[in-house]
């Protein structure tokens, strides 16, 4: 029986590099679980690895046809961006293990939807100062920096991943990566190859 590795933290936490560190270690033997976006694609993206990019044209098609499992909404300065997860014919549990990346609320969607013997919560933490530098030296590369949305997002992160919140959804492990990347790596990898061995 697989298990889906879900990966999630606050904006510039550092869980896309190790979500992206994970997949490439290939003794852990993980698939990409990926989610879906109307925003705009980045600079260093690309559609298929980090989300696939779609219109809210196709989003809707895909809310008709009963493909979404969670969606969420998001109150932008350029406007509303969606971010989903879809039940898609690429997800095979039975035979595989995947790692995800996403929010906390997606996290309780999916387990939800799989079961909690199956959806396994990898949470990543940065303190807040730390977090705010890095958002900032990101946005910098950014063809047309918008340090108000870099703002916008540190905040809604501090309310989404309360203390409360993370309580809430069960999260009891957490993972630091304020200093030495490479540590925080090697124990998300130690702690998904024991996760995998007693499953």
């Amino acid at each position: 029986m697989g298990k889906l590795f879900y990966v999630m933290g606050k904006s510039s936490s550092g869980k896309d590099t190790i979500y992206a560190e994970m997949l490439e270690r290939k003794e852990l033997g993980l698939k990409p679980f990926i989610m879906y976006t109307t925003r705009p694609i980045r600079a260093r993206e690309t559609d298929g690895v980090q989300y696939h990019f779609v219109t809210i044209e196709k989003l809707r098609e895909m809310q008709e046809k009963g493909q979404v499992i969670e969606l969420r909404e998001y109150d932008t300065v350029y406007g509303k961006w969606y971010y989903f997860t879809a039940d898609g014919d690429t997800i095979d549990m039975d035979r595989h293990n995947y790692l995800a990346l996403g929010t906390l609320v997606s996290f309780q969607k999916l387990r939800d939807y799989y079961g909690a013997d199956r959806v396994v919560p990898i949470y990543i933490e940065v303190a807040d100062g730390n977090r705010l530098a890095r958002s900032m030296k990101r946005e910098r590369k950014q063809a047309v920096p918008n340090y108000e949305e870099v703002c916008r997002r540190f905040l809604a992160d501090q309310k989404d991943f309360s203390e409360e919140n993370i309580r809430k959804a069960g999260i009891v492990r957490r993972f630091r990566n304020d200093d030495d990347r490479q540590i925080c790596m090697d124990e998300v990898a130690a702690f998904i190859e024991k996760e995998i061995s007693h499953s």
